[in-house]
């Protein structure tokens, strides 16, 4: 479960997965941006104006996610359409297996046009599977063989049971603390000598004999310095209202759906053999789905259509964008996930990513079969590390790289997929705080990282947003990615990683640690220790001997 806003700002101590809006001045584009610009971005704008002199070949990057708003003004010129299928037609056109993938297709949607929204967590799913089982056994008679899974099972009974604890203290505490906060905010305006506010008055505001007054100093301090472009107090308390109303909402919907042990969407809405792992024709058409929000943003990092003076720049310049609608509001479930992998293999995708993940897996054997796939067919995968600030050396984080002996319970960590990156996410900010502090991390687990906070992108109904998450840091490496394999497409997957993970810029201060407030070197945070750029990946690649011969895909 994040960090919320009510706990953020009540112990005033960080401010993160707040999913600001409004104007952020000169920090819009940071991403693009570079060290010499004073920000931890990719270099893009850079390496357009000096190394980027022709178009390049197209490049289709897989979307699988919850759906993207392909009719967006900044997006609709590079949606991927389908060359051999005619739309609304009713006929599977190209013989493909499924019927008018214009765009895309939508693995968790149904045959009548429904689409899950909501779904359960992994772990809930995971302990109705074994509550049968173990639920009353008596572990004094539990067999060498079922030792291991009954751990499991009160594992994530345990986690079940607490979080929904959890959760619905979390909706007292806002309930209680709501106008806790807005007295506090009303003192500090009370406080002031001006109306509109100025971080230096506000650092320098009086709150000595006042502890009302010092908590809603400390919380107007921090908005202003994490989310700045709010110019008074009233629209800061319109954020914290809007921001706690998400909460409320977010906690409702995971004692509703996601820790729920009796809801299940799946078969009233999908109706496919949910048992049968290698089921592959199922879904609809549908690419947005009922929240496409998600993977609208995670689209227009990677590829919103460049320098046409509306919204945003995406990273990559001559790319299509396949939807591939697999993630729903809860966890992604692994069939879903190996079939999206396997469609967008098959439908021309040359780079995939995946912004999603979870804590377990119950068929990972299906999964590593359709990495395997995409790697035997040269395409690049690219998955966010995760968002709970955990060393996934140690804290399991699913989908992974790991090809070794597959199933619920077991498998080896010594066998790698070579056509994975795992991406962890930058801050906009230099020094200790480069790091973004709610980023996975892990020497062996995590291969890069980049910006993913505060990243300004697209959003349904022709908006923008700015959004974080190692979600967002995903794209930010599949756009690079995308730019490698445009200007240079004979290089492999393998290789287009290995350009990536090569040259990278070292960070040489120490950061602070995610999830804590420990300095560490940041090269102890994952494999390359370093961050990607998109200039010197450049000027690497065209050193390069690719080892493919190139080929158009289908626009």
């Amino acid at each position: 479960m994040m960090k919320r806003l009510l706990l953020i700002l009540l112990t005033a101590a960080s401010f993160i997965n707040i999913n600001a809006q409004g104007t952020q001045g000169n920090i819009t584009n940071w991403f693009h941006l570079s060290s010499e610009d004073g920000y931890n971005g990719i270099g893009s704008d850079k390496a357009y104006k000096e190394l980027i002199k022709s178009e390049g070949q197209t490049v289709v990057v897989a979307i699988i996610d919850s759906g993207v708003d392909i009719d967006h003004q900044d997006l609709k010129d590079n949606i991927w359409t389908n060359p051999g299928e005619i739309p609304d037609n009713g006929i599977d056109d190209d013989k493909n297996g499924y019927i008018d993938d214009v765009h895309g297709w939508n693995f968790i949607g149904g045959p009548d046009g429904k689409n899950v929204d909501a779904d359960s967590y992994e772990g809930t799913r995971v302990y109705n599977k074994l509550k049968y089982k173990y639920a009353n056994a008596d572990p004094a008679k539990i067999n060498k063989t079922q030792k291991e899974e009954y751990e499991l099972f009160k594992k994530v009974e345990k986690e079940v049971l607490d979080k929904k604890t959890q959760a619905e203290s979390e909706l007292a505490q806002i309930d209680e603390a709501e106008g806790r906060i807005i007295d506090a905010l009303n003192n500090v305006e009370k406080g002031l000598k001006a109306q509109n506010l100025n971080l230096s008055e506000i650092k320098n505001l009086d709150v000595s004999e006042d502890t009302g007054l010092a908590f809603g100093k400390r919380v107007v301090q921090k908005i202003m310095e994490d989310s700045p472009g709010r110019g008074s107090i009233e629209e800061i308390k319109e954020f914290i209202l809007f921001e706690l109303l998400n909460d409320k909402r977010e906690i409702q919907k995971q004692l509703e759906f996601a820790y729920n042990t009796e809801f299940d969407p799946r078969a009233d809405i999908v109706k496919d053999n949910y048992a049968d792992s290698y089921e592959k024709y199922y879904g609809n058409n549908d690419v947005e789905g009922p929240d496409p929000l998600h993977g609208t943003h995670v689209a227009g990092i990677v590829g919103a259509v460049r320098n046409n003076n509306i919204g945003m720049n995406g990273i990559a310049a001559n790319v299509k964008l396949m939807s591939v609608r697999t993630v729903p509001d809860g966890d992604e479930r692994d069939k879903d996930v190996a079939n999206a992998i396997r469609y967008a293999v098959d439908n021309g995708a040359s780079i995939i990513n995946m912004s999603f993940g979870k804590a377990y897996s119950w068929d990972k054997k299906v999964v590593n079969e359709a990495v395997k796939y995409a790697a035997s067919k040269d395409v690049l995968l690219v998955h966010a590390a995760g968002n709970s600030g955990e060393n996934t050396d140690i804290e399991d984080n699913f989908p992974n790289d790991h090809l070794g002996k597959s199933g619920f319970l077991f498998f080896k960590k010594e066998k790698y997929a070579k056509n994975w990156i795992e991406v962890g996410a930058l801050s906009h900010k230099k020094g200790e705080d480069a790091v973004a502090g709610f980023s996975n991390y892990g020497t062996k687990e995590v291969d890069i990282f980049s910006p993913g906070v505060q990243i300004y992108a697209t959003v349904p109904n022709n908006q923008y947003r700015f959004l974080q998450g190692t979600s967002m840091a995903s794209p930010v490496v599949a756009g690079l990615a995308a730019v490698l394999r445009s200007q240079y497409p004979a290089l492999t997957a393998e290789q287009v990683k290995s350009i990536i993970m090569t040259t990278g810029t070292p960070i040489t201060d120490k950061v602070k640690q995610p999830g804590t407030q420990e300095l560490v070197p940041f090269n102890t945070l994952s494999v390359s220790g370093k961050i990607v750029n998109l200039e010197k990946a450049l000027q690497m690649a065209a050193t390069i001997k690719g080892k493919k011969k190139t080929k158009t895909s289908g626009v």
